[in-house]
């Protein structure tokens, strides 16, 4: 290994005995090439007139071109009796940037020990001299944008606030870090330990704020001695949480990001320090939005005091990206974002395309882990009515007028279940149960369904499909044959049943269209997969109603003045406490609003009733209008 962590590489020497005086010149060179090209400086200084100035030669290109690689490869040789001369072509391999490749001659001396090369600066570039030496700058592109539905930008430069320590000015440090904790809410163990970790003189990283929010703790901070407030510019989203789990989010690339970013030759594309994307659609379509980095390579004087700029010897321009469209509509996502803000718990809202599955709003308050709106794994309670209903209606036995009893409890294999608070109704319509979530009325029928109709049901719907995305959605999970009470549970939406807000928002978005579709994150790329079949056109007219009346005189009635609105509530139980914790659902649709129509999904973890939820679809579908 060469100094500076140089490798360098170079193809196998020639040799041979021979009276040709060309041959030998070749071989000389070829020699002094292999040796410089496997990393062996010293070796590749021997073979020239001056050992000392060439290793040092070298070692300093090492570290003008850090972590690069050469090839080389020797052209015409002539020979003249003053010396000789080997012409060759330099291509080296530059870390996280372009190849860069000139060609360049090497100048030989006739010796009492044979053939040398001339130590001189040309032998790394024909235009380096004697006093200088080459430096090395990358240039990126700016990054191409990922845009809205409309084709605007979603991110943009944005001023950002690096709240942070110098601990040379620190006098007190714990109170400078419960004063910093207090205000930003970093635990405040945390910035000491760091600050008592980082080297002298080192800038100390406590959080990065947008200026707004910066200016809101400014007086609880900026007096502080020992914090410092450097202020720099980020790629960043129209807020920190709009559709944060799709979109992801820009920053100075880490190791793992550096490696899953390297080419089809494991060559690295970037270098740390970039301005790479982390998560989402930034991260998955990586190559596509950075585009490709350039260089520049310049002669420049070693005594800086002379003020050289340098001469560039070799550049490439960086290669723009190309922006990404999504589907998503600001003003739905900004709607849905007001929404969950208003809920303290972990709350979710995805909003989809009725007919072409395009994902147009993904929303995660504070207090939620945003992946679970597009990955969460939960049972759905009582919305996974919609598809038991789906079963039910399509086996022939019953329709939305149909007589079912709806009693408080009812029993399978020894297994008591029960309605909330074991409410009665007595003997009602079928429609008239769904609206009401009798959960008696669903086990009762439901057990008498082939053990496959469930999953077949949900399939419909998109259930269970294995969707390639770029960012990846919890399809759902519904057991393909179960019995007893698995059946029983399942029906209503617990036992081993399992859904993501997305995948229940698209489930309500084929129940919309009638045209149930795999969803889009990304406008223009491969589909996620096949269409769901759907179910058929005979049950959609029966489901919708059913669905509609949730609304006018139902579990969501809190809805009924928002439009033509369907829907289905859901309170699923989990966990060990007694009496168990709840999350709590509202999927549904909404025909003729003011983004058209469109379908989404609510839920309010451990939101323990699905009256919650249907609070958060009421404020999400007042802020559209």
């Amino acid at each position: 290994m060469a100094a500076g962590g140089v490798l360098l590489l170079v193809g196998p020497v020639l040799s041979g005995c021979s009276s040709d005086p060309a041959d030998e010149v070749r071989d000389a060179a070829q020699t002094f090439l292999a040796d410089w090209t496997s990393g062996n400086t010293k070796g590749a200084a021997v073979g020239t007139t001056d050992a000392a100035a060439t290793t040092a030669l070298l070692e300093q290109t090492a570290t003008d071109l850090p972590d690069a690689t050469l090839r080389a490869k020797t052209g015409d040789v002539s020979v003249t009796d003053e010396g000789a001369t080997v012409a060759w072509t330099a291509s080296w391999d530059l870390a996280a940037a372009p190849d860069w490749t000139y060609d360049a001659t090497l100048e030989l001396t006739d010796g009492d020990d044979g053939w040398k090369v001339v130590a001189e600066p040309t032998i790394v570039h024909p235009q380096l001299g004697a006093g200088q030496h080459l430096e090395l700058a990358r240039s990126l592109a700016d990054r191409a944008p990922i845009t809205d539905a409309g084709g605007a930008a979603l991110f943009t430069p944005t001023e950002v606030v690096n709240v942070g320590v110098d601990p040379a000015q620190v006098t007190d440090l714990p109170a400078l870090s419960a004063g910093l904790s207090a205000a930003t809410g970093v635990a405040a163990g945390q910035i000491t330990t760091d600050v008592q970790a980082a080297p002298a003189g080192q800038f100390v990283p406590v959080i990065t704020l947008r200026r707004p929010d910066f200016e809101r703790i400014r007086a609880q901070v900026f007096d502080l001695p020992g914090a410092v407030f450097p202020t720099d510019t980020r790629l960043l989203a129209p807020s920190s949480r709009f559709a944060t789990a799709l979109l992801g989010r820009v920053g100075a690339a880490t190791a793992e990001v550096l490696d899953q970013a390297k080419d089809a030759d494991g060559k690295a594309r970037y270098a740390a320090g970039d301005q790479l994307g982390l998560s989402g659609l930034q991260r998955a379509y990586q190559a596509q939005l950075a585009g490709t980095p350039g260089f520049s390579v310049s002669v420049v004087s070693a005594d800086e005091s002379t003020g050289d700029t340098g001469t560039v010897v070799g550049s490439v321009d960086p290669v723009a990206g190309m922006p990404v469209q999504t589907p998503l509509v600001p003003a739905l996502q900004n709607a849905a974002d007001a929404a969950v803000a208003g809920q303290p718990l972990a709350t979710h809202l995805v909003v989809v395309r009725p007919g072409t599955g395009e994902v147009l709003a993904v929303s995660s308050n504070e207090a939620a882990n945003p992946a679970n709106a597009l990955s969460g794994q939960f049972p759905p309670g009582s919305s996974m009515k919609t598809m038991t209903a789906t079963a039910l209606l399509s086996a022939g036995t019953l329709t939305p007028d149909s007589p079912v009893a709806c009693p408080g409890t009812t029993v399978v294999d020894g297994r008591e279940f029960e309605n909330e608070d074991q409410f009665h109704l007595g003997t009602v319509s079928f429609t008239e149960a769904f609206a009401q979530s009798c959960n008696t009325t669903f086990i009762q029928q439901a057990v008498t369904l082939p053990a496959d109709a469930l999953s077949q049901a949900a399939a419909a719907y998109g259930v269970g499909s294995d969707w390639q995305l770029p960012v990846g959605i919890f399809s759902g999970a519904v057991p393909t044959t179960s019995t007893g009470t698995t059946k029983a549970a399942d029906a209503i939406g617990q036992g081993e049943v399992l859904m993501s807000p997305a995948q229940l928002a698209l489930v309500a978005a084929g129940i919309a269209s009638g045209t149930p579709a795999a969803p889009v994150e990304v406008e223009g790329a491969d589909p996620a997969g096949p269409a769901p079949a759907g179910p058929s056109q005979q049950v959609l007219d029966a489901l919708r109603p059913m669905m509609r009346q949730v609304v006018l005189s139902g579990t969501a009635r809190g809805l009924a003045d928002r439009g033509e609105v369907y829907g289905k509530t859901g309170t699923a139980e989990f966990g060990s406490n007694t009496p168990p914790d709840s999350h709590g659902w509202f999927m549904g649709y909404q025909l003729g609003g003011p983004q058209g129509d469109i379908a989404f999904a609510v839920l309010v973890e451990a939101g323990q009733s699905s009256s919650v939820a249907v609070g958060v679809a009421d404020a999400f579908l007042a802020a559209l209008g």
